[in-house]
């Protein structure tokens, strides 16, 4: 079965997560700050939120006064779904892809009501079989991120989706926040690529020291789809290291457009070199010429003839060279052997002399 994988294709999700703070309008703010980046660099990007059911995901007896971070951001940070339903109109309006991370099985209902077009697998889900089913009866295409998962994990996810024809993307992750440099394991790219052939593999990032060099190896090393979290610095709430800014997102774009160039096309067929390529290189390419006079009719040999630079316009090169071809009128020493001395199939084929004629001085 045949998997379209073009949607995950050089697709960047910038992670919104609960950065909205429960209000609209600093929604429509990192919307609005992050899609003018987007358009700027000419990037396809999803702005990513995060789906909870907050009055079932928290069990009751947590809700009032619990210390724990996550509780207590889940709950700071609650939206209405009618406010949920209009930042990602907001978000489609600003010419981006709007996704979301479900986590809990009434979200995913709910994702399917706003008709999102894809959606996430936290690394914290990753085995969380009765999430992924739900997931799956969406018929959605799926990034997962791998942060902290066995390899076991991994493979049934794989295995899981495929069975079921469903597209799926695994980034590489590493779920520390904020990532060192060290910390990143790069490499992780290269074995995700070699053990599931045929599925899109993508970078999740937390690093903070600069945007370029990480994405310029990733995508050198084949990840096609890129994650970060998004914030902006606003309203006096403080920016988490492991985010990303407008100005930040910037160079990371452009980082993956210079890493695009300079990776070219395909890694998998021989590339077709430029005609500028070509050309200087037939420059540098020796041409063939006489030793001495000799007549017409006179069957060439290996002392006859000698190499030499430059390559004239019309000339025999090392590469054409064929010993024991009689020249068909007289030439002198140290004369190029052009066409005009010979019959072979490069003098009788109009291509073959086209491409003979014209290249060299």
């Amino acid at each position: 079965m045949t998997i379209n994988r073009d949607f995950f294709e050089d697709l960047f999700v910038l992670e919104m997560a609960n950065n909205h703070w429960g209000r609209l309008e600093r929604g429509k703010k990192i919307v609005d700050d992050f899609a003018h980046v987007v358009r700027y660099n000419g990037i396809r990007a999803s702005i990513k939120v995060q789906l909870r059911d907050v009055d079932s995901f928290i069990h009751k007896d947590h809700v009032e006064n619990s210390d724990m971070r996550y509780i207590k951001k889940t709950l700071d940070t609650k939206m209405s779904k009618a406010d949920f339903a209009s930042l990602v109109d907001y978000i489609k309006k600003a010419g981006c892809i709007p996704t979301a991370t479900p986590f809990d099985e009434a979200s995913v209902d709910f994702a399917q009501e706003l008709d999102l077009p894809m959606l996430k697998i936290a690394s914290s889900d990753l085995n969380d079989w009765v999430l992924i089913e739900k997931i799956a009866t969406t018929r959605k295409p799926v990034i997962a991120s791998t942060g902290g998962s066995s390899l076991k994990d991994v493979d049934d996810l794989v295995l899981f989706f495929k069975n079921r024809g469903i597209p799926l993307a695994i980034n590489h992750c590493v779920s520390l926040y904020p990532s060192e440099d060290s910390q990143l394991e790069l490499n992780q790219i290269d074995f995700l690529r070699n053990r599931y052939p045929g599925t899109t593999i993508g970078f999740s990032s937390h690093e903070y020291h600069d945007w370029s060099s990480s994405m310029m190896m990733a995508y050198a090393k084949g990840a096609r789809t890129f994650e970060r979290h998004i914030d902006i610095e606003a309203d006096g709430i403080p920016v988490s290291s492991y985010c990303t800014l407008p100005e930040q997102c910037d160079t990371w774009f452009k980082a993956f457009n210079k890493a695009k160039e300079m990776c070219g096309g395909s890694g998998t067929d021989k590339r077709i070199p430029s005609t500028a390529e070509v050309e200087y290189l037939d420059a540098l390419v020796r041409g063939v010429y006489v030793k001495r006079d000799l007549p017409a009719g006179h069957l060439l040999t290996d002392d006859d003839i000698y190499l030499a630079v430059p390559l004239l316009k019309g000339q025999l090169s090392c590469r054409e060279l064929i010993a024991g071809e009689a020249i068909v009128q007289s030439i002198t020493a140290d004369q190029p052997l052009t066409l005009d001395f010979l019959d072979n199939p490069y003098s009788r084929n109009a291509e073959l002399r086209n491409h003979i004629q014209n290249r060299g001085l």
